[in-house]
């Protein structure tokens, strides 16, 4: 490095410590601003941060600064995920204590965090590990069982052998835990549920209010997550038992082509069903099989169908044909009742299974117009395939004739009147199982006494400390089991002696009211301050990866509607917007120890500085795209940078030389127009970059094309227009490179910092352009034309294309395979 090179580590070292001495990014309500709440989804403290991290803050960061310099009240707080299976894991491992190794962790973070420069208000900063956080976390859950929202109920769970521990569905990917990614196996156990079903229709109408904040991705997930389906739920009696099958099913149309029906293995009827069949073995042993296969797997199209006969049967309650009862593997005991009605003529699953074991097939849906289904030998009886369409029924006593569509109205209106079942909606969604079996997380706060039953932790008495004084045994189960200090405990109610619940909360509890937190996080008297939580909520602006999209976000919009209903908070809604960053890649594949493609933040603030990393991970990729990690693409930030410094250090070394004389030397005419039009051309595609579509790469790319004219103006005299260019510079590369930004605006004369100086606006006069009209072609033929400014850019160029009425005509339902574009004269379009 030569010396013209800036000495990033004295600067960036400087720059930090004014900032915190200043306290420069400490923020209070202030009603006579305008808010902005900016947060990136806090990290897990498991050591280091990597560069997903580095992104996620950076992207965070850059909106923040610009939102604080445009004079909105900005707030920006940071914390930590404190609780979950790592750090226990860690103790069992390496001896050290959960605590220890979370604190020590937290703090090696935090001082990495603010070497990036990232405007935090640290005073606002939490841990869900501390029991001023969690004791929090234990009264939400007391006002949802004192709402009838929390309760404790026995039923097969996930389970993970490795962490001995249960998993929510939800954390459960391919069939592996989510953290481990041991097999996951099913286990009867008792445990704590969050009724999240009560919300399901909120939540999934609260999705068609985020869609303009929102990724389209997410809220998909979210509503195919929700799953709501209409149909109906019937009654099938089991021969010789009083007992029924309940189901439910959207295609009540077809039952009277029911030929048998399946159950989920879990199904908590099936003991019983089989008892005394002389099926017990066969059942048992194909129940053990299923336990361990991945549900997602099993309800896939792609995946064998797999049963075993129970011994039973049951009666069809239409027809009263006995139909035989079997287990399968695509029957999940979390999608409607775990039980259906199968009819093999009419879903292609029944018809796999219907045919594999050599089972009835009765179609009773015929087209209305041909084609008809294709058959095997010319018969009705013999189906290649089911037919899923709509047609008319058969077979179908007094709704032969109807139309399908109008059926499922009629049957259902049918088993109604003749009680037999009842038209129905029906979620996917199930409830939020939050009892884990390990140490490090939120004390559950109930306790059971032998007379009073589930008796709650009085709210004066909360929280319920999670002891530190433990050992931690090596086979993985949590210590407070055995935990007698602990355990032991009189109960509240007739003072005789109880126990304590040992399962800790699923750390997912943790994270979905935290940033409700941050904008009151040393009140005492209530989970959030309500003048504070008035003013600051909701989130303006989200940030995190997509991997999130039916696991924290789902959980935190159930939290923030529930608190919103007992008057808490004063929104149902906790992101207004939403941006889901991609991930950092290397050599083609996320960054992982596996993989050997990490690249240690650390190194490269050591060896470029900060300023560099940031500017490279916004330079480029757009945020939601995948970023690929490229060694020389730091290296160009890095000599950018340089190019920047010298520009201002040899602009103030010429001005000091040449005295004041030089300083009032003015540009001729020639040379005015363009570094005025040039400056404020750049103000506006940067904002409107940063604001409208977080397109940080093209907006740091206009600041590179005005370095590249400030340049080659450079020669043309020293004067107050190109000192103005140099500080409106100096400021648009603020957000982006903080800490170079600081030393170069005050090497230029200016006081005070420059994240307190007002974002600049551009005069639209000066840059107005002659205009040029664009010819459009569509797979080769000219179907449109565009007027636009003769300086536009490309992405806008393009926006603009797009959402032309003729191209929009010519183009909607269709792929867009190329968009070339000519400059200055056409665009083509092949689709």
């Amino acid at each position: 490095m030569n010396e013209q090179n800036y000495n990033f580590k004295e600067i960036e070292s400087k720059w930090q410590k004014r900032w915190e001495e200043d306290k420069i990014f400490k923020v209070d309500e202030d009603p006579s601003k305008k808010k902005y709440y900016l947060l990136e989804m806090f990290p897990y403290p498991s050591g280091k941060i990597h560069m997903g991290h580095v992104r996620n803050y950076t992207i965070g960061d850059v909106l923040a600064r610009f939102k604080k310099m445009q004079g909105y009240n900005v707030l920006h707080p940071m914390g930590w995920d404190a609780f979950g299976l790592p750090a226990e894991n860690a103790a069992i491992k390496h001896g050290v204590h959960p605590v220890r190794w979370t604190i020590d962790n937290i703090s090696y973070m935090r001082k990495q965090l603010n070497m990036l420069g990232l405007s935090y208000d640290w005073e606002r900063e939490i841990a869900t590990c501390n029991q001023k956080y969690y004791k929090w976390s234990q009264w939400i859950f007391l006002k949802m069982l004192e709402k009838g929202l929390a309760y404790r109920k026995k039923g097969f769970v996930n389970w993970c052998n490795s962490c001995q521990t249960v998993l929510a569905n939800e954390q459960v990917e391919d069939g592996l835990c989510w953290r481990c990614e041991s097999v996951v196996v099913q286990k009867e156990l008792e445990g704590w549920f969050l009724k999240i079903t009560d919300y399901a229709e909120e939540l999934l109408k609260g999705c068609e209010r985020l869609a303009s904040g929102w990724n389209e991705r997410v809220l998909t997930m979210q509503k195919n997550w929700i799953g709501k389906s209409y149909g109906a739920e019937v009654d099938f009696p089991v021969e010789g038992s009083d007992k029924a099958i309940k189901i439910f099913t959207t295609r009540q149309d077809t039952i009277f082509g029911a030929t048998f029906m399946c159950m989920s293995p879990e199904h908590p009827l099936v003991s019983e069903l089989v008892k005394g069949t002389g099926q017990e073995d066969a059942v048992k042993k194909f129940i053990e099989e299923i336990s361990r296969e991945d549900k997602r797997m099993r309800s896939a199209e792609e995946t064998e169908k797999k049963g075993v006969f129970t011994g039973r049967y049951a009666i069809n309650p239409m027809n009263k044909e006995k139909i035989p009862i079997w287990l399968a593997n695509f029957v999940l005991i979390e999608y409607g009742t775990g039980a259906i009605m199968s009819v093999p003529a009419h879903d292609q699953r029944d018809f796999e299974f219907a045919k594999k074991y050599n089972l009835p097939i009765r179609i009773v849906i015929v087209p209305e117009i041909p084609p008809h289904p294709p058959l095997e030998k010319g018969g009705w009886g013999d189906l290649k395939e089911a037919f899923t369409g709509e047609g008319s029924l058969i077979n179908s006593r007094q709704f032969n004739g109807l139309n399908s569509r109008e059926a499922l109205d009629k049957i259902g209106d049918y088993l109604r009147d003749n009680k037999i079942g009842k038209k129905t909606v029906n979620y996917r969604l199930r409830d939020w199982g939050i009892s884990r079996q390990r140490y490090w997380g939120t004390p559950i706060p109930v306790i059971y006494c032998d007379t009073c039953g589930v008796v709650p932790v009085p709210y004066e008495n909360l929280p319920v400390i999670l002891p530190t004084d433990i050992d931690f045994p090596p086979d993985g189960k949590s210590p407070l089991v055995n935990n007698e200090k602990f355990i032991k405990v009189k109960c509240p109610k007739c003072k005789s002696d109880a126990r304590r619940e040992t399962d800790t909360m699923d750390t997912f509890i943790c994270s979905s009211w935290y940033f409700l937190r941050y904008t009151s996080p040393r009140y005492e008297d209530y989970p959030v301050k309500n003048e504070a939580v008035k003013y600051w909520m909701s989130v303006d602006q989200y940030i995190g990866g997509i991997e999130h999209a039916v696991l924290h976000l789902l959980y935190a919009r159930f939290f923030t509607k529930f608190l919103n209903d007992i008057g808490l908070v004063n929104t149902d809604e906790p992101f207004t917007n939403l941006l889901t960053q991609g991930m950092v890649v290397k050599d083609g594949a996320k960054m992982s120890k596996s993989k050997g493609n990490v690249v240690d933040p650390d190194d490269i603030i050591d060896k470029y500085g900060a300023d560099t990393a940031r500017l490279f991970i916004l330079f480029t990729s757009p945020p939601e795209k995948d970023l690929d990690w490229n060694d020389q693409g730091v290296e160009g930030a890095y000599r950018f940078l340089n190019r920047v410094w010298r520009l201002v250090t040899e602009f103030k070394d010429s001005r000091e030389q040449g005295g004041k004389k030089s300083s009032l030397e003015p540009l001729n005419p020639q040379t005015l127009e363009p570094i005025r039009r040039i400056t404020h051309i750049t103000i506006k595609r940067v904002t409107e970059d940063i604001e409208k579509r977080f397109h940080f790469n093209t907006a740091i790319s206009a600041i590179m094309e005005f370095v590249n004219v400030l340049y080659q103006i450079q020669g043309s005299g020293v004067n107050s227009e190109f000192r103005e260019a140099i500080n409106t510079l100096i400021i648009l590369l603020s957000p982006f490179v903080p800490h170079i930004a600081e030393e170069m605006w005050e090497m230029m004369g200016n006081k005070g910092s420059v994240t307190k100086e007002p974002w600049p606006s551009y005069n639209p006069e000066f840059i107005k352009s002659e205009e040029m009209t664009i010819i459009i072609q569509i797979n080769g033929k000219v179907r449109s034309r565009v007027t636009v400014s003769a300086d536009i850019s490309d992405d806008d160029l393009k926006n603009t294309v797009l959402l032309d009425m003729k191209v929009k005509e010519w183009t909607i339902h269709k792929e867009i395979k190329k968009f070339v574009i000519v400059p200055k004269k056409l665009v083509s379009i092949v689709i």
